[in-house]
């Protein structure tokens, strides 16, 4: 993906701001490409917010801290490729149109297209993913956190494209046979998701 206009120096985001572009970046991140050793290790000093021990999301980001701490990066590279690359077909398609309820793949994709295009988010020439890739969805959603975009407009990118793909292919991850380490990344993806839905309904009942 391709950012848009960048207009002088940005102002600092504000610290849940960046934490929400931090979580979109972090699970992008893991589904894309398994963890390397150095992302292991920064993720288990990783800390959990004091006053946030009970919710469903702080539980699932400790338990994935945890499961960083005894992951071996061949392993996790094996099941990831197991899960979402394999041969010949994967296990778990990463391609969010795939779980969207009421419409083709096809016409959605279609309209996430047309979607970034109005977003200025073009897909490079040299790009090789489809734009619906759970990684690209989630980077879209960071890029426009980290762009200051409307919440109007946030919002509505989740609800289209993000909510309705992410949380299925999420379940399907935890269900799937061969998932060890990415059931907890799965686990922690769909509980931020859950959050960002909360959030997002709470703000547009206000507005």
């Amino acid at each position: 993906m391709s950012g848009g206009e960048n207009v002088g120096e940005r102002a600092p985001l504000p610290e849940e701001e960046a934490a929400r572009a931090n979580h979109y970046a972090l699970i992008g991140r893991l589904f894309h490409d398994a963890p390397d050793s150095i992302l292991l290790a920064r993720l288990c000093r990783a800390d959990v917010e004091s006053g946030e021990q009970t919710t469903p999301l702080a539980r699932a980001w400790r338990a994935l801290r945890d499961a960083c701490s005894s992951a071996y990066p061949a392993v996790v590279k094996q099941e990831h490729e197991t899960l979402f690359l394999g041969v010949g077909k994967s296990e778990v398609t990463p391609y969010t149109s795939h779980y969207v309820r009421g419409i083709s793949p096809e016409r959605h994709l279609v309209l996430l297209r047309e979607r970034l295009e109005q977003l200025g988010l073009g897909r490079r020439s040299a790009a090789f993913e489809v734009e619906d890739h759970v990684s690209g969805i989630c980077d879209v959603m960071r890029v426009l956190i980290e762009d200051d975009l409307p919440l109007s407009k946030q919002r509505l990118f989740f609800k289209d494209f993000v909510y309705p793909g992410v949380v299925p292919f999420c379940a399907a991850v935890m269900a799937a046979a061969s998932a060890s380490f990415y059931r907890g990344v799965a686990e922690f993806a769909r509980a931020f998701i859950e959050v960002e839905q909360a959030a997002f309904e709470m703000d547009e009942g206000d507005s």
